[in-house]
């Protein structure tokens, strides 16, 4: 193969656009979803700039969720901690995956910044892309997703303060038909899941109507029941791909 007909690598600016293109119908999704989310913070006392500054700075839908529930509970800023960190959980685990996409080379202020912003859409872009991870794909990909997500947020408080209470309540119950959508179809697809779901809406009626623990926070009811369903699934339940995957390759190779 002559010089001239190698693939000549792409310049920053390309991959930075690749990024924007690839992310542009996230942040679509991102608007609509975020405006609903933007009736709970206002529902929570936040203003539109505190709204945009919780979404731009966590751009996490069941977490900031959480979060607005917390603050408005007026909770202290440890359980609030706590339990941003339990639901927004599994993008460590998504860092640690992106992160082995990286050159070996790759400054670590690249890897902090693209770890900044790793959502499930945003993961699953990244993980599509063939080869080493350049940044700027990401950067470009999060040019357009925060923005979307957290403006979004900022119009969702504004039309809470303009529309009637009627309105806002409908609003409101958008946002739990979304968290439907997402729990639905592994519910349906697997038992297990769809058992621990429904023990946790069991479990959360529970709790907010026993003695000693009705006492306790939303916040603090949220941590100790997720913590414990997630124990009961990770221990009676474990995923055990990873461990039958080598005996199938086996035998699909005999």
């Amino acid at each position: 193969m002559s010089v001239t007909s190698l693939p000549l690598a792409k310049s920053r600016r390309d991959v930075f656009f690749e990024g924007i293109h690839d992310g542009l119908p996230i942040a679509l999704g991102y608007f609509v979803v975020s405006f609903t989310l933007g009736i709970a913070a206002k529902n929570a006392g936040l203003d539109p700039f505190q709204g945009f500054l919780a979404s731009f700075f966590n751009n996490a839908s069941a977490g900031e969720y959480a979060a607005f529930t917390v603050i408005a509970g007026d909770a202290p800023y440890l359980e609030m901690a706590i339990i941003t960190l339990i639901a927004n959980a599994r993008y460590m685990l998504m860092s640690c995956v992106v992160s082995q996409k990286f050159a070996t080379d790759t400054p670590l202020l690249h890897r902090v910044l693209v770890g900044f912003d790793i959502t499930d859409e945003i993961f699953g872009i990244t993980i599509a892309r063939k080869g080493p991870l350049n940044p700027f794909y990401n950067y470009g990909a999060m040019a357009v997703a925060l923005p979307g997500w957290s403006i979004g947020t900022a119009l969702g408080v504004i039309a809470g303060n303009l529309l009637p209470p009627s309105a806002v309540s409908a609003l409101s119950v958008a946002l739990f038909g979304m968290f439907l959508w997402v729990i639905i179809p592994p519910a349906r697809d697997n038992r297990v899941v769809g058992f621990l779901v429904l023990a946790s809406f069991l479990m959360s009626f529970s709790c907010g109507h026993l003695p000693g623990l009705k006492e306790l926070t939303a916040g603090t009811r949220t941590i100790l029941l997720t913590l414990l369903l997630a124990g009961i699934g990770a221990v009676f339940f474990p995923i055990n791909d990873l461990t039958d995957k080598p005996e199938e390759d086996e035998n699909h190779a005999a």
